[in-house]
């Protein structure tokens, strides 16, 4: 890896030319990379499918599809994201404009996972640049392979005092996290994103902190069990589970809990076959450390379906798990695999009682058909983002801010949120000259009861 004070010297000189906050400069090379991802849409799928044995059709669907999808709004919007929005001055002021500038905050660094490599290392970078920063990218060791291709990509379409892309494990992270920069965008375990918060800290540097959480998911009594299987399913199994956003665990209706599983059960068989390891479309743990991990927390666990794994090729089947304790291992902290505990409640008090026991979730599901309930919950509970009566889709709006809150994250992401994630938003008032209301210069005698009628006039 190079001298990272090297990097930052080389992009900060290149940011001080202007030409990262050229929008035609800008457009020019988000066309570039649009393009460079649909002409090697075999070779990302490729690598996908070494680092996670991902089925082209998720690849497709969550990894690149949703890039290009970002590419489109940004090109779409991006002028009109960047021009000085005016806001209504104060009456203090009179006579005055008042303005928000958007500025980028210059070099930034951007911290990628192993789960969505590509598209989790790449969606990012697309807002950072928009708003006219150079970035540094650190994907991911794990989803090596990926990692590979992402700095080919990126190499060819961008001059690395613009966007950069450095390989490398831990000691490469750390060093990275020992500079300063103007920006830290982190996605990742709410572990890690302690010790990013803590460097950045440091340097007092603004972090996105992009982590994750123990996401439930409520059934009650008047939701759909067939469709609700059907997307349960979707989204945890989808990407093996390995999706910060996937449910966590299901809270069920007693009376209705039965049904759920046997509904579960059957849309697990026609998604993944009766052996879903020989099935084209469920992918693989990412390595030996977390099929173990997953493996662990099946000790003990009443295994409703599946729990068994092929440690040859990170192979852990879709499982099920019945009413697993708060204390348990699966309930400890966030899954983060193709395992899903069932649990029941009767009332909203058992539900407060179980999703109060963990930290404020990346994700938040409910299905059901009663309105009142929707409302009470999503009202009631603190959580990144959700959806009622689906899992996951959320994430695909770019008109949503996609973030966590608290132990789940900081900042919110993805369309405009991205642009103005990666933007200082610089309040500025334009005075003008034809009137001098001397009230406010002094001296002061006799002005003070003047002064409050003016703060009571403006409310």
């Amino acid at each position: 890896m190079k001298d990272p004070k090297q990097i930052i010297q080389l992009q900060k000189r290149f940011f001080e030319t202007g030409k990262t906050r050229d929008i035609n400069f800008i457009k020019a090379k988000l066309k570039r990379l649009k393009k460079s991802i649909i002409n090697n849409e075999d070779a990302i799928n490729l690598v996908l499918y070494k680092d996670l044995k991902k089925p082209k059709f998720e690849a497709y669907m969550s990894e690149l599809g949703i890039l290009i999808s970002e590419i489109n709004n940004v090109l779409k919007n991006l002028s009109k994201w960047s021009k000085p929005k005016k806001v209504r001055s104060s009456k203090l002021n009179f006579p005055s404009k008042d303005y928000i500038y958007y500025e980028p905050y210059g070099t930034v660094l951007v911290i990628a996972p192993w789960n969505y490599p590509f598209q989790l290392a790449i969606g990012p970078i697309i807002t950072a640049i928009a708003a006219g920063n150079t970035v540094v990218l650190k994907p991911s060791e794990i989803s090596s392979n990926t990692a590979e291709i992402i700095k080919k990509i990126l190499s060819d379409i961008f001059e690395e005092e613009h966007v950069c892309v450095e390989l490398g494990g831990v000691p490469e992270t750390t060093a990275l996290l020992k500079e300063r920069w103007d920006y830290i965008f982190f996605t990742g375990s709410v572990a890690v994103g302690k010790i990013v918060a803590k460097a950045a800290a440091a340097h007092l540097t603004p972090v996105t902190l992009e982590l994750g959480g123990k996401n439930p998911c409520i059934v009650d009594e008047t939701a759909d069990l067939k469709l609700t299987a059907k997307r349960l399913v979707w989204g945890k199994f989808l990407n093996a589970g390995q999706t910060c956003i996937a449910p966590d665990y299901v809270l069920a209706k007693n009376q209705i809990k039965s049904d759920l599983i046997k509904y579960l059960k059957l849309e697990i068989l026609k998604a993944y076959g009766v052996n879903p390891e020989i099935s084209p479309n469920y992918p693989r743990i990412i390595n030996m450390q977390n099929l173990q991990r997953l493996k662990d927390m099946l000790n003990d666990a009443e295994i409703l379906l599946g729990g068994n794994s092929n440690t040859k090729d990170n192979y852990l089947a879709p499982t099920l798990v019945n009413n697993p304790g708060l204390d348990s291992k699966i309930m400890a902290g966030e899954i983060f695999g193709p395992i899903l505990p069932i649990l029941n409640y009767d009332n909203e008090k058992d539900i407060k009682l179980i999703i109060s026991s963990f930290e404020k979730p990346l994700g938040f599901y409910i299905f059901s058909k009663d309105k009142r309930f929707c409302n009470s919950i999503i009202t009631k509970y603190r959580f990144g983002g959700g959806a009622i009566n689906d899992t996951m889709i959320h994430f695909g709006n770019p008109r949503l801010p996609f973030g966590g809150v608290g132990e789940s994250g900081i900042g919110a992401y993805h369309g405009q949120f991205g642009y103005e994630t990666f933007t200082h938003k610089k309040g500025i008032t334009m005075k003008a000259n034809w009137l001098d209301i001397p009230l406010r210069y002094a001296p002061y005698k006799n002005k003070l009861k003047l002064l409050k009628k003016a703060f009571k006039w403006l409310g």
